[in-house]
């Protein structure tokens, strides 16, 4: 390896691989600037930057454990020391997957979306409309109070004004009345 020392103090080691390692005067900052174009920082905070030139990707570790990943289409994602991650697509859609099983989605719209590790599934529309789907069943609810459940081998539909409406698995009406 080659050492230089600037007059500010400033220390770049060369390294025979191509290799770059620049140390400030005050030892607060390093940089690393590797043959393949990636770049490794160390600031004065301790967070650690590494960016990938190959992917575009930006890698910063935080002391706490927070790590940021920022990529070239402008996804990022974040992933907390107890194990939550949250991604950010372009689109501005969350995902946040949690230690527990639990993914939530939550989009530009407003929708929210919970699914939990045994797979069933709670929608909220920003409409007032929420949707629950499990192995046994579908159910709409509606802001006006009407439910429509979907069961294997038949429809429910339970308006808010009374009225009950069943049918078979072919849409057959078996039941139709006001309750």
């Amino acid at each position: 390896k080659v050492k230089e020392v600037l007059s500010d103090g400033l220390q770049i080691l060369t390294f025979h691989n191509g290799t770059k390692k620049e140390i400030r005067a005050d030892k607060r900052m390093t940089v690393i600037s590797f043959s393949n174009g990636d770049i490794k920082k160390i600031v004065p905070d301790q967070r650690v930057i590494y960016y990938y030139a190959d992917a575009q990707t930006t890698h910063t570790a935080y002391p706490d454990g927070l790590e940021l990943l920022q990529f070239p289409n402008n996804q990022t994602e974040k992933h907390y020391p107890n194990g939550t991650q949250e991604i950010v697509f372009p689109d501005h859609t969350v995902k946040c997957l949690y230690s527990d099983g639990l993914k939530e989605f939550f989009f530009p719209d407003g929708t929210v979306v919970k699914v939990e590790k045994n797979g069933d599934k709670l929608v909220e529309f920003s409409d007032g409309q929420r949707e629950n789907h499990t192995a046994q069943f579908r159910r709409r609810e509606y802001p006006d109070g009407t439910v429509k459940n979907v069961f294997c081998n038949r429809k429910e539909t339970k308006c808010s004004t009374g009225q009950v409406q069943i049918k078979d698995e072919k849409g057959n009406l078996i039941l139709d009345k006001k309750l």
